[in-house]
């Protein structure tokens, strides 16, 4: 499915044209200072003098910048019509040529037609989600749960109008964005915040072609956002410990990850890297095995501890930085965590959950009949871990594909070709 998808995504605008086209929109404008990735590259390559004094390459950098500034204005007035062809970040599908619609993957086309069938809706945005903790029908659990729809909405609405070039799409975006990054207020609890992944790619996505008004928000937002979450993790006392060492964790390495990345803001890209790499260390022990397998006694949790740190180093694996084999002071890394889970996976081992659970809470999911917290293991509960992870390492695939004939359609989409 993955390489169908790929083929029938084969049509795109020239690198130069959508490099041209990101930089000179996402240039336009900035929140707390930092530059946009296109803004930045297009400063970083701007030529300068051979020669001459340093106030000269100064100038030089402030007529970029303005240059920049004002295209990116220009460009942002004429709409969005030529710039269906934007470059991307995390994910790499090109847009169809038209041509190529009729015949496209029907994953592409599933997902396009679940995104039109939403394509007026009204976003119905929240201040505070909670599900952490909390059982079916409790609390606002219930409510959390449908307004993260709207998250996923977004992301696939962004995917959509990648692959058709629907302005309507690009609008569904437009509308849920402002809306979520204006009305919610993060809690920085990082189980709760977790599927906010979907509205970082989202955004990732439509940056250069969005709004200003939107473009601005949501940057504001997203740098409070990852900036509380690496506040929060640097205020604690090392070696950390509890949930700032255990899936949380991961969780928290996830968004910051992603945001830095989608933001290209150099300090936090810096920032996650050395928090993932602390994460390995605090998480996974020399042989592969996580503290989240020790505490619970699940694999549930090794795959949901596992798949967010693979999240973050496929958003890293976009920009040329290759977390998978990153090595901790204690020598474990990412990969012997994903080779320790693949006997389980494969079906050559078994294991009975939460037999030796330490959470109370695990229990009490047992008692509710929530499915997966007892009996053995499933292995296809792993399938969507083993996609993403087949797109940084080609040696994931057969098993990727062993649990899972197709990834899910965002993944398809997003990423429809595995790693070389």
């Amino acid at each position: 499915m993955a390489r169908k998808v790929g083929t029938a995504l084969a049509g795109h605008a020239p690198a130069a044209t959508q490099a041209t086209q990101a930089s000179a929109v996402s240039g336009a404008s900035s929140a707390s200072g930092q530059h946009t990735r296109g803004g930045a590259r297009a400063l970083e390559a701007a030529p300068g003098p051979a020669s001459g004094p340093v106030c000269a390459r100064r100038r030089g950098s402030a007529r970029a910048l303005a240059t920049a500034w004002l295209v990116g204005m220009s460009l942002a007035g004429l709409g969005t019509a030529n710039l269906a062809h934007a470059a991307m970040n995390f994910c790499a599908a090109p847009a169809l040529q038209s041509s190529e619609r009729t015949n496209a993957d029907p994953g592409v086309k599933a997902l396009v037609a679940d995104v039109q069938a939403h394509v007026n809706d009204v976003p119905h945005p929240l201040a505070k989600l909670h599900t952490e903790g909390t059982l079916p029908h409790e609390g606002i659990y219930d409510q959390s749960v449908e307004a993260e729809k709207e998250l996923d909405l977004m992301r696939n609405a962004a995917l959509a109008w990648r692959a058709t070039s629907d302005d309507r799409y690009l609008k569904l975006v437009d509308r849920f964005l402002l809306a979520w990054v204006t009305t919610y207020q993060p809690s920085f609890n990082p189980i709760d915040e977790t599927r906010f992944d979907a509205l970082i790619l989202a955004y990732d996505m439509t940056a250069s072609a969005l709004p200003v008004k939107t473009r601005n928000a949501t940057m504001v937002f997203l740098n409070k956002f990852a900036n509380g979450y690496i506040n929060a993790v640097d205020a604690q006392p090392r070696p950390l410990k509890g949930t700032f060492a255990n899936n949380w964790q991961s969780h928290r390495v996830k968004l910051i990850a992603m945001t830095a990345f989608t933001l290209d803001n150099r300090k936090m890209i810096a920032a996650a890297q050395r928090l993932f790499i602390e994460h390995i260390g605090d998480n996974v022990a020399p042989d592969g095995s996580t503290l989240d397998f020790t505490e619970r006694d699940a694999l549930h949790y090794v795959t949901y501890d596992l798949q967010p740190l693979v999240t973050a180093a496929l958003a890293a694996r976009r920009h040329n930085r290759n977390w998978l084999p990153e090595r901790a002071a204690n020598g474990a890394t990412l990969a012997s965590a994903l080779n320790w889970l693949t006997p389980y996976a494969m079906g050559e081992k078994t294991h009975e959950e939460f037999v030796r659970s330490s959470v109370p809470f695990d229990a009490k999911r047992r008692e509710a009949g929530l499915p997966g917290y007892s009996g053995d293991w499933d292995p296809k509960n792993a399938a969507e871990l083993y996609h993403l992870a087949a797109r940084l390492d080609g040696r994931y695939t057969p098993i990727a594909l062993r649990l899972a004939p197709t990834p899910p359609a965002w993944l398809a989409v997003c990423l429809p070709l595995p790693a070389r």
